[in-house]
């Protein structure tokens, strides 16, 4: 077993412990599986592990990796980082889900690329005319320098995304602040989920995309379906 299956199983078991600990169902909670910085063979390490969906933060990086590992015809990219809308051309050719969409402009672009896209059969990464998944990404902690809609703002991004007919709504994302303490990070994603109840509910968005690393079990309490893991799965950032 590599040093990569050896985390990636550690994660898998606190995931489900997590799960377990808030009465849930360890399936309910998907792990995306963050490879920034991080080199193919790693990222072909955790695919032989039976790990599937992977978490890019930079467009370039993912489209040069999605083109290493082309191989790998059932391996899903996801989108997590900042993305300006003129990265979205390429971003809608490789990913399988954004997670970051904040604005009601991005998500226009989104559209509108994902419906040139999937006209000229170049999704490769989706089933043919599936619609691009997008999460909002929502800035709870009100930090001036995080990407992320306000939660005023969020009734109108979601109604943008549902108005164009190429992409998917599927949920909320955030990352919460920072601090020395990651129990500090259970009030913001139980404002995320609070936010969803307001907006819909699970009915109109199913997902919950929160979690890292350290702070994973307190947003599958709170509710998570998608965590968000790159250190405890690939170890630290050179």
């Amino acid at each position: 077993m590599t040093d990569v299956a050896a985390r990636l199983d550690q994660v898998r078991r606190e995931l489900a412990d997590a799960a377990r600990a808030s009465g849930r169902d360890p399936t309910e909670v998907r792990l995306v599986a963050v490879s920034k910085t991080k080199s193919a063979r790693a990222i072909r390490d955790a695919y032989d592990a039976s790990q599937r969906d992977f978490g890019e933060n930079y467009v370039q990086e993912m489209q040069k990796k999605a083109a290493e590992l082309a191989d790998l015809p059932d391996l899903r990219w996801h989108f997590i980082g900042h993305l300006q809308r003129n990265k979205a051309k390429v971003v809608v050719q490789i990913a399988s889900a954004v997670h970051t969409v904040d604005s009601e402009r991005l998500a226009k672009e989104l559209g509108k690329r994902t419906a040139e896209a999937t006209a000229e059969g170049a999704t490769a990464r989706r089933e043919p005319h599936a619609r691009l998944r997008v999460f909002v990404e929502v800035n709870v902690g009100g930090e001036a320098q995080k990407s992320g809609c306000a939660p005023g703002e969020l009734g109108a991004v979601l109604a943008a995304i549902e108005s164009e007919p190429a992409l998917s709504l599927v949920g909320l994302m955030t990352v919460p602040p920072y601090t020395d303490d990651p129990a500090d990070s259970r009030a913001p994603f139980d404002r995320l989920a609070r936010l969803r109840d307001e907006h819909g509910g699970a009915a109109r968005l199913p997902e919950l995309s929160m979690g890292m690393t350290r702070d994973l079990k307190y947003a599958v309490l709170a509710g998570a379906t998608i965590v968000r893991v790159g250190t405890g799965i690939f170890g630290e950032r050179s």
